[in-house]
Parts: C-alpha cells; structure tokens; sequence
C-alpha cells in the first residue's frame, strides 16, 4: 500500500432506505456510518469485504453510509475526522493500520463512535471489531498440512500487525498438527496492494518446497494466487468463498465474513449499545466466521478430521493462541 501521495477518494454514497418494516428507536433514527479503505473496494479480498459488509448492513437497517477507498495512512486521520465532523454517529477505520489514526482523532470527536477493525485497543468511544484468527487460521493448517505433498506450507502477509501474525501462528500450529515434521515459511511484503509482489513472496516461497501457500494481503492475494496456479500448486483463499474464482487451485478458505461481523456490531450502534469494547468473533459465530468449500482433493477423512477440530475449538480443547 503506498503511502507517498494523498490517494484518498471521498465517494460518500447516500442509501437511505425507508419502507423496510423495521422499527427503529428515536435515536438511531439518523444514523449515519462511514468506513474508510486503506485499499479499493473491487479488489476481493479485505477492503472489498469491508465496503460490502457496511453495504449490507445500510441495507438490513436502513442506514446512511459513505465511503472512502485508497486511502493512504498520512492521509487516514483527515479522512476520518472529516466524517466525524458531517456529523456521521460511526466511522469505521477498515484495518489494524489505522489504530493510531483513529486514536489521534477520537478525543476530539467524543459524539462520534470510531470502530476499527483488527484494531488493538478499545476504550473511551472507540470499538474495536475482529474475529478470532489464530482459531480460523489453525484449522486452515491442519488442511494444508494433510492435503501437502512436500510437508511444508507457505504463509504470506503485508505488514505485522497482530491479527496477521496470529493469524500465520495458528496455521503453523495448525499446519504441525497435521504434519509434526511439517514446516511453514513466512514472509512479509510490507506492500497490501502490490500484485507483483504477492506474486513474488509466492514463488519464492514455491521455489523453497512449500506446495500450499495462504496469502492474507488485500489486492495482492490475487498476485499470490496467480504464482500458485502457474506453478500447478495450493492454495487457501481468505475473506470469502475464494475457490468460487479459483477452482483448480483453493482447497479452502477462511471466511471472516464482514456481511455478518459489520451487521452485528452496527445493529449494537443502531440500538445505542455500542460500547468502546472489542466485539471478537470466531467460531461459534458461524454468520461471521466459517470455513469454506472444499475442494475436490481434499479426502472425506481430512474434512471430517477438521470439522472435528472446529467443534474442540469451539469447546476450548485445543489451545490455538
């Protein structure tokens, strides 16, 4: 994601809707919410889910939403505050990247909620939204950990921040479960958006023996996952159903399902009960998180052994952090 020009595009979208039979309390009448994407919104993977979760929610509850897409991280306390000051009730920063930006902001908006998602620090009038990632994570290893050939995988992320990192920890914990003499590789690109260098990290990571790759970039997935399928090898999708685009080459996916996430948390707002707070979703809440489709070439006994293991999660028997 570059960060040397101001890149932020202000498209605020009005969708008022009306007529839907939902009742809706005096105060949450004009409820008005903003998210800000450090990516685009067409790019399938992160930022895409975001503007389509928010989108969705204006639509259940009959909201008011705008957006703002590329928006560099110099430019994420502007964007944010300017919401704040057209008197929007909740403004979403869409990453663990803009933790400081929102921070920077809060306190001078104390009517304003401020979510930021994967973000680390609730308080005050600030919320923070995530799912539970090393769980999701955990259970994509053990997957690619029994589908790999070579016994060893490859986890691909931008920058680390804590989600991303818990994330590539559970599905190396995972990944071992499946194969005790397994190994996963790792790598950073410090680049959310850059194709080329999703590619890249993926193919480097091929070249070393890893033969099912999981990239957790935004637009650069598909980099990723374009170096896979030309070298005839695996991959795991993220966010959504991602074998839906690529057939020949997810053999699942772990959806942090934002439709679900944004819904519930904006549904919290709506009512007045938002609270500076973190709203973690995981397994239990399957409109949230969930795994995907399998594909072909995974045998029953690995889709068994795994829905198995979600349902331990879920228990608190197996340790995943």
């Amino acid at each position: 994601m570059s960060i040397s020009r101001r890149s932020f595009c202000l498209l605020a979208t009005a969708t008022v809707l009306t007529g839907l039979g939902l009742s809706t309390p005096a105060f949450a009448e004009n409820l008005k919410v903003a998210i800000v994407l450090p990516g685009v919104k067409t790019d399938k993977s992160f930022n895409q889910a975001g503007y389509e979760g928010v989108e969705h929610a204006a639509k259940e509850l009959g909201l008011e939403f705008a957006y703002s897409e590329k928006v560099a991280q110099p430019d994420q306390p502007e964007a944010l505050a300017d919401y704040a000051r057209r008197g929007y009730s909740v403004v979403i920063g869409h990453g663990g990247e803009f933790q400081d930006s929102v921070a920077k902001v809060a306190s001078r908006f104390p009517d304003t909620k401020f979510v930021v998602v994967n973000g680390t620090e609730p308080g005050g009038n600030v919320a923070i939204m995530s799912f539970d990632f090393p769980a999701l994570g955990y259970v994509m290893g053990y997957v690619a950990g029994k589908v790999s050939e070579t016994g060893k995988g490859g986890y691909i992320g931008a920058q680390k921040l804590k989600f991303y990192v818990d994330l590539g920890n559970g599905y190396t914990k995972g990944f071992k479960a499946a194969r005790p003499d397994g190994e996963v590789l790792t790598a950073w690109t410090n680049d959310w958006d850059d194709v080329a260098k999703g590619k890249e990290a993926a193919l480097n990571e091929i070249s070393q023996g890893a033969d099912v790759i999981f990239p957790s970039m935004d637009n650069a997935v598909v980099g990723s996952l374009q170096g896979v399928k030309e070298k005839g090898k695996k991959a795991i999708g993220i966010y959504y159903d991602a074998i839906s685009d690529w057939p020949d080459t997810v053999v699942q996916s772990a959806i942090f399902d934002m439709r679900g996430a944004l819904l519930t948390t904006l549904t919290e707002a709506k009512e007045g009960r938002l609270e500076g707070k973190a709203y973690i979703y995981g397994l239990e809440t399957p409109k949230a998180t969930r795994i995907g489709t399998y594909h072909a070439s995974v045998p029953a006994a690995v889709q068994d052994e795994a829905a198995a293991i979600i349902e331990k999660i879920k228990a608190g028997e197996i340790d995943v952090h």
